[in-house]
């Protein structure tokens, strides 16, 4: 299967919690987060959905803007997903990143921190 690229806007929240949490490359970090919100998916474990009130808004303005390869059924995956929570591609990849950093926060011993 062929590679795809996907876009996402984050803002300054999610960005500031992936540089302080697992490093600059914000990059690696949200293929990671795809990648953990797509096996949820296909194990049948959806994670939390988009807030309703989240739905179907218009975008904040994006403190930054990545352009990411993702491979054909990847990208099959998070659009059908989007499709499901009335979502854009990018807001679902955005919520993904804030869950897999809430995850990441979650397992982190307090005295780690």
């Amino acid at each position: 299967m062929g590679e795809e690229i996907v876009k996402v806007a984050l803002g300054t929240f999610t960005c500031s919690g992936i540089e302080a949490k697992l490093g600059s490359d914000v990059t690696v970090c949200v293929q990671a987060a795809i990648g953990d919100y797509v096996r949820r998916l296909k194990a049948g474990a959806p994670p939390i959905g988009i807030p309703g009130f989240l739905r179907g808004s218009t975008e904040p303005r994006p403190s930054s803007t990545y352009e990411l390869q993702v491979d054909a059924d990847t990208r099959f995956v998070l659009e059908r997903e989007a499709a499901r929570q009335q979502a854009t591609l990018s807001q679902l990849i955005a919520h993904s990143v804030q869950l897999y950093l809430a995850e990441f926060d979650r397992l982190t011993p307090l005295n780690a921190a």
